[in-house]
């Protein structure tokens, strides 16, 4: 009875007019990813029943993301696919419900995620799921997986994800020939204006605080690995409304890279949006994925259905 009651704290929001569901112990969550793990079986067609997209072929995110590997396959450019769990989902005992939580790490809860990923590799795509990674340090004593008062993940978040996805990078033969290059690190408690905090409207409740690790480093666009996707790939990055510059995904990568990478983020829809920026990239250079090797797309697990649609979108000119 668990995701009824998720669905129910979905909608109540969305009456309310909020975008926030209160949970325990000072968390917040985000009604539309509560409505997304509620939602069931979202491809196939299943998809366009439980989806937000604009159109109703646009619902199903299956064949915009072969799509997508199928074009870059072509051009000799690998994909991993990053999705970002659900906060809801490393952290059920965190959202009001009626079930008391008694195991230190709950079960895993996104079944039809699971399977989702399932489909993908056996098409060949290469996932990286989270999820166990996430769980086994929900209670890291120096910071948890997600920010309390925000949408995001947290900063030790991203350098957990970055050191998974290391190994993938590591062993491939085009990695030896990339110059490398020593990145200094620097690890600081930052205050954040979260935005479930500001939409909660509470001036007087008090900001949350977290370690980032912040590194120097720059994107570099001739570099040949990309990371695309949406905020996940912006946030603690990109500053202002992300929170600090130097301390994101794509730093983190740089720093244990040897490297910086290529960054096409977007504040918006990591489904399609992102896509489109990056034709935009190549478009502006014709030589653009001559210098690829691979593309690491990254983005909110919610955006399976709370996207406003999976297109498919050419990615070179």
């Amino acid at each position: 009875m668990l995701f009824p009651q998720w669905a129910e704290l979905a909608e109540t929001a969305a009456q309310q007019e909020t975008i926030v569901v209160e949970g325990r112990e000072g968390w917040l969550f985000f009604g539309p990813e509560l409505r997304h793990v509620s939602a069931g079986k979202f491809w196939g067609e299943e998809a366009a029943a439980v989806s937000q997209a604009r159109r109703p072929e646009w619902a199903d995110p299956l064949p915009a993301i072969l799509d997508f590997h199928d074009q870059l396959r072509e051009l000799g450019v690998e994909l991993i696919v990053i999705p970002v769990p659900p906060k809801a989902i490393v952290y059920p005992d965190k959202v009001p419900s009626s079930i008391e939580w008694s195991a230190e790490v709950p079960p895993r809860l996104d079944v039809q995620h699971q399977a989702f990923y399932a489909l993908l590799r056996e098409n060949g795509i290469d996932v990286l799921d989270l999820t166990e990674i996430f769980l086994s340090n929900r209670d890291h004593p120096d910071s948890h997986m997600y920010c309390q008062q925000d949408t995001h993940w947290s900063g030790m978040a991203t350098t957990l994800a970055a050191a998974q996805i290391m190994p993938t990078i590591r062993s491939r033969a085009w990695f030896l020939d990339v110059p490398k290059a020593a990145f200094s690190e620097e690890w600081k408690n930052v205050e954040i204006t979260g935005d479930l905090w500001t939409a909660l409207e509470e001036p007087s409740r008090p900001k949350e605080q977290l370690p980032l690790r912040f590194i120097g480093s720059e994107p570099d666009p001739e570099s040949p690995v990309v990371l695309l996707g949406d905020s996940h790939t912006l946030v603690f990055h990109a500053g202002g409304d992300m929170h600090a510059e130097g301390a994101g995904l794509a730093d983190q990568l740089a720093f244990d890279l040897g490297f910086p990478v290529d960054l096409v983020g977007v504040r918006g829809s990591g489904a399609t949006a992102a896509r489109i920026n990056l034709l935009r990239r190549a478009q502006a250079d014709l030589d653009y994925w001559a210098k690829k090797k691979l593309v690491i797309w990254c983005f909110a697990a919610r955006e399976f259905t709370e996207s406003d649609g999976w297109r498919e979108v050419p990615i070179a000119p």
